[in-house]
């Protein structure tokens, strides 16, 4: 490989030689040639079957002597000889493939090959290192950054409701408008077989979607509309449904209000510890007796709920972890405050829980950033607008009772804090204040 021999490895390979074959050493002649920015032999070897994602056995000259029992010297003489000289004999290289050498040798080309051969750009070598690790800044950092977003597929699965929208997932037969296009998946996988694949909202699907989707889970493989078949028997499909989701919300809450029950008798000083999702367990009976005849109705293929391997559930969200998102949401809006008005943004812990409770399990995390939204951020652009905020402030949220009324609402009042600490509420003029 070294040497360029298309010629001689082609005939090689003819013969049946295994193109995967390794070195003494621990090498593939794919590395070889990749390091060595040896195009036509990538090529011959690509083609031949070589596997872009096989691991280098050889670590460094002194541990493979080691190990193999060689003298270090006839091992750096080989490895310079018959590999490259441009390499450090005290580097580790155990577990690199062919696209960590490529991306060393700085060659986009042999990159591109590699990558589109089904080299996996998230692949680590012993050290955890991925071929992006090795990169320059250039050309082929770009290409293996932009092939490592080829990794996670997303398909909404809402547009394949209809029958004749079926064509527009694995590409339309022959003679047909948008043959020569291909199928949305079928295009996706093809460049990234080992891709992580997620189908959203599964249930809005049609049913022949569901009979193209029992061979890709079935056999790992899929055949589009040309008729041509895409290996992706290392590809992790994921598929979410709302499906059932009432009954298991409803279910989650009951099992919580259970845990909390038992901790009040053994009296418990921190009902959140209990309340986390992980204390939570779906029963089995649940499961087969609620459940499954839900899922078997919407989807009518016994078959098709047999190729999944596992199903994970999703429970309302407790307080405590209301309170993480409610936090995360408002640092957010807080760091943005920071950066495009200087404008520091603080809190205290009754602000948490009175966004936390505008929480509607049926749109999961989405109401608290719409509460946040809606009481928070609303407060700040009219204070913005209607010229409340001195340049470089530091703003305080608080909660303001509602008053002795018994169905009085709590509000969020907006606070400018002085250098003294003292501190002076917003007046936000209606009908811009959120609050009123």
């Amino acid at each position: 490989a070294p040497n360029n021999a298309v010629v001689f490895l082609s005939r090689l390979v003819k013969e049946g030689v295994d193109p995967n074959h390794r070195h003494r050493l621990g090498w593939t002649a794919l590395m070889v040639a990749a390091m060595n920015r040896q195009h036509s032999v990538v090529k011959v070897l690509l083609e031949a079957g070589a596997d872009p994602n096989a691991g280098d056995h050889f670590n460094n000259v002194y541990d493979t002597s080691r190990e193999k029992g060689i003298h270090s010297l006839e091992v750096l003489v080989s490895r310079e000889d018959e590999f490259s000289h441009r390499l450090s004999s005290r580097a580790g290289f155990r577990g690199c493939t062919a696209l960590h050498y490529a991306t060393l040798a700085d060659d986009p080309r042999t990159v591109r090959m590699l990558l589109e051969a089904g080299a996996n750009p998230l692949q680590t070598n012993a050290l955890g290192h991925t071929a992006r690790s090795y990169a320059k800044e250039g050309e082929v950092g770009t290409v293996l950054q932009e092939w490592e977003g080829k990794g996670f597929i997303r398909m909404d699965m809402s547009e394949f409701q209809e029958k004749h929208e079926v064509a527009k997932f694995i590409g339309s037969p022959p003679g047909y408008v948008g043959h020569e296009e291909g199928g949305q998946l079928t295009k996706l996988l093809k460049a990234c077989p080992n891709a992580v694949v997620l189908f959203d909202e599964v249930d809005k699907a049609h049913p022949d979607v569901l009979t193209i989707m029992l061979q890709l889970f079935d056999e790992g493989r899929l055949t589009d509309g040309k008729g041509k078949t895409i290996e992706c028997k290392d590809a992790i499909f994921i598929m979410t449904s709302n499906v059932a989701s009432d009954e298991i919300a409803q279910h989650g809450l009951q099992l919580r209000e259970e845990a909390e029950e038992v901790s009040r008798r053994k009296l418990a000083d921190n009902l959140d510890d209990v309340q986390k999702s992980d204390d939570i367990k779906i029963s089995r009976q649940f499961k087969e007796s609620v459940i499954r005849p839900i899922l078997k109705a919407h989807f009518r293929r016994d078959e098709f709920l047999g190729r999944i391997n596992e199903i994970v559930y999703f429970l309302p969200f407790c307080h405590s972890e209301l309170l993480q998102l409610v936090s995360k949401e408002l640092n957010f809006w807080a760091k943005k405050a920071k950066q495009r008005h200087d404008i520091t943004l603080k809190w205290d812990r009754p602000v948490l829980d009175l966004l936390a409770g505008g929480y509607n399990m049926h749109y999961g995390a989405r109401s608290i950033k719409h509460e946040v939204e809606r009481r928070v951020v609303n407060q700040l652009a009219a204070a913005y607008e209607q010229e409340l905020l001195p340049k470089g402030c530091t703003l305080r949220l608080s909660v303001q009772s509602g008053g002795r009324e018994e169905r009085s609402v709590p509000s969020l009042r907006l606070e400018v804090v002085g250098e003294d600490s003292s501190s002076r509420t917003l007046d936000i003029r209606p009908p811009l204040s959120p609050e009123h």
